[in-house]
């Protein structure tokens, strides 16, 4: 009995720690299974979070991609820009080279100019010193007829001085007996004065101008006014070099007829003003001429 009760005893004692065991190792499964699960779990949320990183660095990695695609097209055409702006510096260089070789040549060019300016300036302040003599002559001249003049004398002639010429001009009345070109006698104390300004002034040249006004005239040897104021002048001409002395060298006797007027032909006071005789005092032409040549000369030898 006390087997059999020992027996029973033991055999539930066993079945008690089965029943512990089983209890035991389902709690450890139980326990088990719910650790893999959140093991599980937790890879699964890795593993998304790695395949949105890979997706993330995929799109970055074609992006990268495409901005060195990019680059290597920027970096080309920076190529042949550099190409072209190392041609264009050559380029340049030449053209400063040649540059340097003409402004050397233009130094020498300069040069010749500043000497040709230099014989310009001199040839201008010789033919400025030239005029101012002439003007100072011309006063001179001017003042010395115009005192030696009388009163009376001076209504019947006129100075003037116009450009650097002496013109003096003589009344139709007061010179010619009417309707002639013979001298009046009258005349000859005027004309001797003049006669004698122009030998002391020996430089000077002298043209005798004869003018009439519009009135025709027809008379044996006088066809009309052209014939009149040409031998008026030469009447003047030929009385200054037989009756005072005068070079004929340097006398020209010349005729304008009616078609040089200082004044209307339509009155009476008209008339007489256009009726005179001018005698035009000037320098002499050779003093002008060798100045011209000077400077003809300064300006060829400038060229060469």
């Amino acid at each position: 009995m006390l087997k059999t009760l020992l027996f029973i005893n033991s055999k539930s004692l066993n079945v008690k720690i089965n029943f512990s065991l089983i209890a035991m190792v389902t709690a450890m499964v139980c326990v088990t299974g719910c650790t893999s699960t959140k093991k599980f779990n937790a890879l699964y949320a890795n593993y998304n979070k790695l395949q949105d990183r890979n997706s993330e660095l995929t799109r970055e990695g074609e992006e990268c991609k495409s901005n060195l695609d990019r680059a290597t097209v920027q970096i080309s055409g920076l190529r042949d820009q550099l190409n072209a702006e190392r041609e264009h510096v050559k380029s340049l260089q030449s053209a400063l080279d040649k540059c340097l070789t003409s402004a050397s040549q233009g130094n020498v060019n300069v040069s010749k100019l500043v000497d040709e300016i230099n014989s310009s300036n001199k040839y201008i302040q010789e033919l400025i010193a030239s005029k101012n003599k002439s003007d100072s002559l011309n006063m001179v001249l001017t003042n010395n007829l115009t005192r030696s003049l009388s009163k009376d004398e001076m209504q019947d002639v006129d100075v003037q001085v116009l450009k650097g010429v002496v013109y003096i001009s003589l009344s139709d009345n007061m010179l010619y007996k009417s309707g002639s070109y013979e001298i009046s006698d009258k005349a000859g104390a005027t004309l001797a004065k003049i006669a004698k300004i122009i030998t002391d002034y020996k430089d000077y040249d002298v043209l005798i101008e004869g003018n009439t006004d519009n009135v025709p005239i027809s008379k044996p040897n006088i066809r009309n006014n052209w014939d009149l104021s040409a031998l008026r002048a030469s009447s003047v001409v030929q009385a200054l070099q037989n009756n005072y002395g005068v070079d004929p060298q340097r006398l020209t006797a010349g005729g304008r007829g009616e078609y040089n007027p200082v004044d209307s032909n339509d009155t009476p006071e008209g008339k007489t003003r256009n009726r005179r005789t001018q005698i035009i005092i000037t320098p002499k032409l050779n003093q002008f001429m060798d100045l011209i040549g000077k400077g003809a000369s300064t300006d060829s030898t400038g060229t060469h």
